[in-house]
């Protein structure tokens, strides 16, 4: 069988105990490590489970799925996923190979929290969300824009939007690549700043003034550790906001902000007068 694990967001210690019963008993225990991250290291998994975990990076489950699978009709296979087994469609993917396999390899999961739920700490009614939106790294000739019609949807309806940020692990340098080369990347995680920038900067190229500098977001990161941050303010303010270390995910408010949601949130803010002379104009009265 395979058993697909939610980590949760944190530590090694955020697994379920039914979880860490399957991984400690299993016959091969792999860590999916590039659609998110963990806040402790390898080692740490290792020694509070007592046994090796296999590293299972975006080679590994997109092209060589096989030597995961490989003997799970018959015995117990451990795949660990930060977060929730099915915030991400890679796990789906892997979920399907496990029913297309001859015989059936048959599965079961262990949910987790996962960013898409822990946002709630920010004071913002998880009812009131729209569609999620990933936000990638921008280079000097590749600016994808497409977050932003997904943005735009959600803001004709005057809801929230999560915008979860880039990570690169493990990723080959491609010069090195055009010479025969394989040399990986350090790892990069983009910051709430970096994606509050590169908002504004979409923004100002399609004026529609669905994420400008007076729009209201909040910036969080770490969410479920003892040290999570929670920032909110203008975008334009984000842009300046230094939440230390990974990861880090924005949330766009959207324009139905509830008054008991404005009441939480405005405790987050880096200039609180600002916050609420904002979402007095331009959000209050809208529910």
């Amino acid at each position: 069988m395979l058993y697909i694990i939610g980590l949760g967001l944190a530590d090694e210690k955020d697994i379920s105990a039914k979880g860490l019963e399957v991984v400690r008993r299993a016959d091969r225990v792999y860590l999916e490590a590039y659609t998110a991250v963990l806040l402790v290291e390898q080692s740490v998994l290792e020694a509070y489970y007592g046994r090796p975990v296999i590293l299972a990076d975006r080679e590994m489950v997109e092209s060589k799925s096989d030597e995961i699978l490989a003997g799970a009709d018959e015995k117990d296979v451990a795949f660990l996923v930060v977060g929730d087994p099915f915030s991400a469609t890679t796990h789906t993917d892997l979920a399907l190979r496990c029913r297309q396999n001859d015989p059936p390899i048959s599965i079961r999961t262990f949910p987790n929290a996962s960013i898409l739920t822990a946002v709630g700490a920010t004071g913002l009614s998880l009812y009131n969300f729209g569609q999620t939106v990933s936000m990638v790294f921008f280079t000097e000739t590749w600016k994808p824009a497409s977050f932003y019609d997904r943005i735009a949807e959600n803001a004709s309806l005057g809801l929230h939007t999560l915008v979860l940020l880039d990570i690169k692990v493990k990723e080959p340098n491609l010069q090195a690549m055009a010479r025969g080369k394989i040399i990986y990347e350090p790892p990069r995680f983009m910051t709430v700043a970096q994606c509050a920038s590169q908002m504004l900067e979409i923004d100002e190229e399609r004026k529609q003034g669905i994420c400008g500098k007076d729009s209201l977001a909040v910036g969080v990161a770490r969410l479920g550790s003892d040290n999570q941050e929670i920032v909110a303010g203008t975008i334009e303010e984000l842009t300046n906001a230094d939440l230390g270390n990974p990861l880090h995910s924005l949330v766009l408010c959207g324009k139905k902000m509830h008054e008991m949601e404005w009441e939480y949130v405005r405790g987050f803010a880096i200039d609180q007068t600002k916050f609420d002379s904002i979402w007095k104009r331009d959000y209050a009265g809208h529910n």
